[in-house]
């Protein structure tokens, strides 16, 4: 890590018992929580002022999105990411979720298959039931310490009448990979082929580590820019879920137009008075930030491997490409994942995700665990699991 540090990650702040859904879930007060895709790091400082001074205000009506709002993500994506996008090709909304299932709903009927790369983000399976589509799996194939796409598979399912979304994940979730441009030209060509539109949940997109680098889906070629959705938002970069603010990109007119719609008839169109703000504020002032963020993810993914490799080898960690999550193979402790998780929480009092979150068949053997915290609480949940393990 850079020993030339401007922002205090080390900071322990305290968040039990402020209504937390990460921490105060957990019933028992001694219960660490390294599980939800939440952060414990204070947000960058000028989102933290660009907050009091809209608080400072003192009325909070209704939001009307200003034109800094488009400026700051037009900006953003194209300084840092080459990806040049129009103002009219922004919807924004209240999450990446609830997107996910208008998207779906906009271009997918009920009944038709939604294709998912698994071991994936346990939210998309519920966005496509809840849009009366059907979940069709294309598996990762295990390679070394990471995964690959099975593109035989891959077209197989996409060839299948009933297909008509790729939902895909970039970078991925759980598995940790950052696509490569080659990777996600090819999938485009093979969803091209048979009529399949893509759905890019791209909400990781800034959390990359060293040696990496994300590439918007629709950055890749005017076929890939034609055949998208993009779904992004600066919530879990920045670690501002909870003011519910991200955006809906697409090119098409006619698809944008029916994904506007969806997103009326189900209401979730409107923006609170304080994302605009944190968006703004995350896009304009805190790239430096994201920065020494990644920087620090890194360090403890390190510290996390080392600590692992020395004290319960039978747990495997992945490659981390992208996110602060963490995947690691647990098959040598011959113990179901669900068994692992439940062991944790009972005996070690720290919660993790079990991997049959992610596909049943495909997380069985694996762990997900979020490592977005201070260094020496990510410690303590590692020696916690040590003694269960170790």
């Amino acid at each position: 890590m850079n020993q030339t540090t401007k922002y205090n990650f080390d900071e322990i702040v305290t968040r039990r018992g402020s209504h937390c859904y990460k921490w105060d879930l957990p019933k028992e007060d001694d219960v660490l929580p390294m599980w939800i895709a939440d952060m414990d790091f204070k947000a960058a400082p000028a989102i933290r002022q660009a907050l009091q001074c809209r608080l400072d205000h003192g009325v909070f009506g209704y939001t009307l999105v200003p034109q800094s709002y488009y400026d700051a993500v037009i900006s953003w994506f194209d300084r840092r990411h080459d990806w040049k996008i129009e103002q009219q090709w922004i919807i924004y909304t209240i999450g990446v979720v609830p997107a996910v299932t208008c998207a779906i709903k906009a271009i997918a009927q009920p009944g038709e298959n939604v294709l998912v790369q698994t071991p994936v983000y346990n939210c998309f399976f519920t966005c496509i039931k809840n849009s009366g589509c059907q979940i069709l799996e294309n598996p990762l194939l295990r390679k070394d310490d990471s995964y690959i796409i099975d593109f035989d598979d891959f077209e197989q399912k996409c060839a299948d009448a009933k297909t008509t979304v790729f939902l895909l994940c970039n970078p991925h979730n759980p598995a940790g990979r950052v696509w490569t441009k080659d990777e996600l030209a090819r999938m485009n060509e093979i969803c091209m082929r048979h009529g399949v539109t893509v759905i890019a949940d791209e909400i990781h997109c800034e959390l990359v580590m060293p040696g990496y680098k994300y590439t918007p889906f629709a950055s890749v070629n005017s076929a890939c820019e034609d055949n998208c959705v993009i779904l992004n938002s600066p919530s879990k970069s920045f670690n501002i879920a909870g003011l519910q603010t991200s955006n809906i990109i697409c090119k098409s007119p006619s698809l944008r137009h029916r994904i506007d719609r969806i997103i009326n008839i189900h209401e979730t169109c409107d923006l609170n008075p304080f994302g605009p703000v944190a968006l703004e504020a995350a896009y304009n002032e805190s790239e430096d930030w994201i920065d020494e963020l990644n920087e620090y993810i890194w360090d403890n993914y390190q510290a996390l491997k080392a600590f692992l490799n020395e004290h319960i080898q039978q747990m495997e960690v992945l490659k981390m490409e992208g996110s602060y999550l963490p995947w690691i193979n647990i098959e040598k402790l011959g113990i179901s994942s669900d068994t692992a998780a439940a062991r944790l929480l009972h005996e070690g009092r720290v919660m993790v995700n079990s991997g049959t979150m992610y596909g049943r068949n495909a997380g069985e053997g694996y762990l997900r665990v979020n490592i977005a915290c201070p260094r020496s609480v990510m410690m303590e949940g590692l020696e916690r699991i040590k003694r269960v393990f170790g």
